[in-house]
């Protein structure tokens, strides 16, 4: 008796503590929620003597980085070459244009960055951006009030970071973010944006950093939880992750459960594949600076992996190719600033394919990312390239964003017949772009028969 009187406190106790803890991680999320705002990031940089000079041999990035630097004593007229390399932003001070080349415009560059390409624009001027639809980002602490996203944000939370040690924005989150949804330079700008900040690791005793992902399997957990508040015609459908793991590494089988459990309940997780296993394989493409993004012919290998197009091209993995290099993205500098990097890498890659699933999921809600990806890379466009050792090769399938909406366009599931009308006309009216890089788009609007509608005066 004595016992069962020490064992029933002690499970009355139990009960109410899981009781407590089911109901604190059960509470309704008020949005936007916003945990804390990192302060913007200042590099702190003067004046240079002179700029770095770019060595195609080296791989090392960043070689030509300007950004935040005051170059307006230098003559840079004599520096085409490495400044097509160059990464700069807002805060870069520029020579006057007598002692800078004339076929290199800071501004213009900056602008065509700011195109994701291949199409996407089209999309938006179809009102396909991605609206109704949650993008999820795991990455560094973002500057939350930039304009790029500021609008879509709905959740920001932290996960591991000391905000005492550092309490700036990084550099990686506001670009992923702004790739994926921003207003002018993402893909899906209308899509809503839930971010946790986290490390893919710890620094120990001696400051060295080690890679641990089960605080990223607890950020992918953390979503699954927030995603299950969402409305039906609001939920996540895709997590963007700019990083990738790896056997062997701390956290491994608990990012790699998590991941699974993500795609068991129908969501998109795209990440920097380690694992040549990996369903998605992609790679990203390069492009020169001064080059539209629009054309499929500005595309070439991606900077970091073109001198080894050997190594990648000769494999029989079938790649999605997309737009990594030559972007321009929100800078952690300023909520109204903005950065060109050249070289973009695969984090670059990953929002912008995060981005384009987003708005097929507002096209065809029904869409999975096998279906996706299968589309994609029946879609894609090939081209030949040549590599340093003569070998000629097809790269692709390079993504074709408009060609995926309208196969996906073609297999929504059809309305009701109570709601179509085949009573109808249609008018076709040419709209001109707001943004002075797109061109006017024709749009064509179904009418009812008796609208009055009987001609167009141009």
């Amino acid at each position: 008796m004595r016992k069962l009187r020490l064992i029933i406190p002690s499970l009355v106790a139990l009960i109410l503590i899981t009781f407590v803890e089911k109901n604190v991680f059960a509470q309704n999320i008020v949005f936007p929620k916003i945990d804390r705002h990192p302060i913007i990031s200042d590099f702190h940089r003067g004046k240079l003597d002179s700029i770095p000079v770019y060595n195609p041999a080296s791989t090392n990035s960043f070689q030509v980085n300007l950004r935040g630097y005051d170059l307006s004593k230098l003559d840079l007229s004599g520096s085409l070459e490495s400044l097509l390399y160059a990464d700069f932003d807002d805060r870069t001070i520029w020579p006057s244009d007598d002692r800078m080349p004339g076929d290199y415009d800071p501004e213009h560059i900056m602008e065509l960055g700011k195109n994701p390409g291949l199409g996407v624009w089209s999309l938006h001027d179809r009102s396909i951006t991605g609206r109704g639809v949650g993008i999820a980002i795991i990455d560094q602490p973002l500057l939350v009030e930039h304009i790029e996203y500021v609008e879509r944000l709905r959740l920001y939370e932290e996960i591991n970071i000391d905000s005492t040690i550092n309490p700036e924005a990084q550099m990686h989150g506001p670009a992923v973010a702004s790739i994926a949804c921003g207003k002018t330079v993402g893909v899906a700008p209308e899509a809503d944006l839930y971010y946790i900040a986290a490390n893919p690791g710890i620094w120990d005793e001696n400051r060295q950093f080690r890679y641990d992902f089960i605080y990223y399997a607890q950020a992918v957990r953390r979503i699954l939880e927030i995603n299950g508040q969402l409305p039906s015609d609001r939920k996540i459908r895709v997590i963007s992750i700019s990083v990738g793991w790896e056997q062997g590494q701390d956290g491994y089988t608990e990012m790699t459960a998590a991941v699974k459990e993500a795609e068991e309940k129908g969501i998109f997780v795209v990440w920097c594949y380690a694992d040549r296993e990996y369903r998605f394989k992609f790679q990203g493409l390069g492009r020169h600076p001064l080059d539209t993004p629009e054309k499929e012919s500005s595309y070439v290998p991606g900077m970091w992996w073109a001198n080894s197009l050997d190594n990648w091209l000769h494999t029989q993995f079938n790649f999605l190719m997309v737009p990594m290099d030559s972007r321009t993205t929100a800078s952690q500098t300023g909520a109204d600033e903005y950065v060109f990097y050249r070289e973009g890498g695969e984090s670059w890659a990953v929002p912008w394919i995060a981005g384009v699933y987003a708005l097929v999921c507002q096209v065809n809600p029904s869409v999975t990312p096998e279906q996706f990806w299968d589309i994609a890379m029946k879609t894609g466009r090939w081209k030949k390239v040549t590599s340093e050792s003569g070998v000629t090769y097809s790269l692709g399938s390079i993504i074709d964003p408009p060609a995926i909406i309208g196969e996906m366009e073609k297999i929504v599931p059809p309305a009701d017949a109570e709601d179509e009308d085949t009573n109808t006309g249609t008018l076709m009216l040419e709209a001109p772009s707001l943004n002075p890089f797109k061109p006017a788009t024709t749009i064509g609007f179904t009418l009812p028969a008796d609208s009055g509608v009987t001609s167009v005066v141009q």
